[in-house]
């Protein structure tokens, strides 16, 4: 499966967006976005994994804990979303 095959099938489902908007808002720890993102610890570790493959996050860890942030290109899509869901909260009913 291609790599362009692999980001549509993740970016095209609630959490993974969720999970980008939330990193979006700066450094966070794992336990944080599973907590902000409604999903379960090795749900959204297995997501992270992704993203940082497809070179979206980084990981830093400080003693047990372990910190993720958006690379610049994560960024740059988290930002896109963020546009796409403005305008989506736009529309009118």
């Amino acid at each position: 499966m291609s790599t362009k095959t692999e980001l549509e099938e993740i970016f095209l489902r609630k959490k993974p967006v969720k999970l980008l908007l939330n990193l979006n808002n700066g450094i966070k720890y794992i336990s944080v976005l599973t907590k902000e993102t409604d999903c379960t610890y090795s749900h959204t570790v297995k997501l992270l994994e992704q993203f940082q493959i497809a070179g979206l996050v980084e990981f830093s860890k400080e003693g047990r804990v372990k910190f993720v942030k958006l690379t610049l290109l994560g960024k740059s899509i988290a930002d896109n979303f963020e546009v796409v869901m403005r305008k989506f909260s736009s529309i009118k009913k």
